[in-house]
């Protein structure tokens, strides 16, 4: 019997390999016999290079950059091993390590100002060992620049009327009257970019970058103006020197115009994060001949159905007519969408009331004795099969 195990982390309390390890322990104890197969997985967002990584027997890669506000940050970015379908010259990076919000404190955010060279300084270091495809996962980032601070820190340069370099930030975009790209990464023509993204939004206008995104990072009604004529003029004159225009493509005002950033200026495709990633670990070789998925996450909820982890885990499961159980660490309202669209069972693991703060410090225990439960009606039904 082959059982894959599947997971997204539980946030806060434990990654998605130990997940998948304390499913399988609780499985094997009733099913030893049985092999099990363990696929650490994610959507594109927070946590998607450490299970990246770990699904692939790859490495993390720590440095310090420049962070949203200027100040240097400890960041991290991963490198795949063999185990990925892609070959072992790619990186996974997210945008947050560099250019989260994590790192401004909410008193000091400031859309105007802030940069993605961060992140541009992560992908530098990853050409520089080698890398020639790299997957962004896009999400949680305390910019609005357009992407300009991430080119800026891969040689491009964004000159004013004067050929003087424009400061960092996206309010700093309206003065742009150049882009010289005689001394970007030589690497960047060999380079191949796939960008991990799950909003459809345009670069500008009432649904774009600055108007739906600014206020969360902490821009006023004035600077969302300020922020999005920035970025239509940015827009403007990538055109206007033969860039890609890609300011009304979907998906191009994500994480304050970075959408917009690697599409038009790194020829970046972007592609729902759960896609990538479970193409990346190759997931579909890895349930062939499964009598058993078990996926999972943190909260499986209505909004799961829409790209989250476990959604991608069951399409993939689905083509192959291999069953699906999910475990979560709790359900929300709407959960029940996911039996609809062909899961076999949803549980959760909390088994009395508690907090927070109690039901993340006992997810372990908590998660082991679900799985156990699961795995000995499993087996019941074997015996009466």
């Amino acid at each position: 019997m082959k059982i894959v195990i599947a997971p997204d982390s539980f946030k806060e309390s434990l990654s998605a390999l130990e997940v998948a390890e304390v499913i399988a322990e609780a499985f094997a104890a009733h099913l030893p016999d049985a092999q099990f197969v363990k696929v650490p997985v994610a959507d594109g967002g927070e946590g998607t290079v450490q299970s990246m990584v770990d699904a692939t027997a790859g490495e993390i890669i720590h440095k310090t950059v420049t962070g949203p506000m200027g100040q240097p940050v400890a960041a991290h970015y991963g490198i795949l091993g063999a185990d990925s379908s892609f070959g072992a010259n790619t990186a996974v990076i997210e945008m947050a390590a560099a250019s989260g919000l994590h790192h401004v404190v909410a008193a000091e955010r400031n859309p105007l100002l802030s940069t993605s060279y961060g992140t541009g300084e992560l992908i530098a270091d990853a050409l520089d060992r080698g890398i020639r495809h790299i997957i962004l996962g896009l999400g949680g980032s305390a910019t609005n620049d357009g992407g300009a601070g991430m080119i800026q820190a891969l040689g491009y340069q964004l000159l004013d009327k004067h050929g003087q370099a424009l400061p960092a930030g996206g309010a700093a975009l309206a003065e742009l009257h150049h882009i010289n790209v005689v001394r970007q990464h030589p690497a960047l023509a060999e380079c191949t970019f796939d960008v991990a993204c799950d909003v459809d939004n345009p670069l500008c206008g009432e649904r774009g970058a600055s108007a739906i995104f600014g206020p969360q990072k902490g821009a006023t009604a004035d600077m969302v103006k300020q922020l999005d004529a920035a970025l239509a003029h940015f827009a403007q004159v990538a055109e206007q020197q033969g860039f890609r225009d890609a300011q009304h493509t979907a998906g191009a005002g994500a994480a304050g115009g970075m959408g917009f950033g690697v599409m038009t200026f790194l020829e970046g495709t972007l592609r729902p994060g759960v896609d990538i990633v479970m193409q990346a670990v190759g997931l579909a070789d890895k349930v062939a001949g499964a009598d058993l998925v078990i996926t999972g996450e943190g909260r499986i909820d209505g909004q799961t159905v829409f790209g989250k982890t476990p959604m991608g885990v069951l399409r993939v499961a689905k083509q192959q007519q291999v069953p699906v159980i999910g475990i979560a660490g709790c359900l929300g309202e709407g959960a029940d969408k996911m039996l609809e669209q062909g899961m076999c069972a949803i549980f959760d693991i909390i088994p009395s009331a508690s907090d927070l703060a109690q039901a993340l410090a006992n997810a372990r225990p908590n998660l082991h004795r679900a799985a156990s439960n699961i795995a000995a009606v499993w087996r019941l039904g074997l015996q009466h099969h």
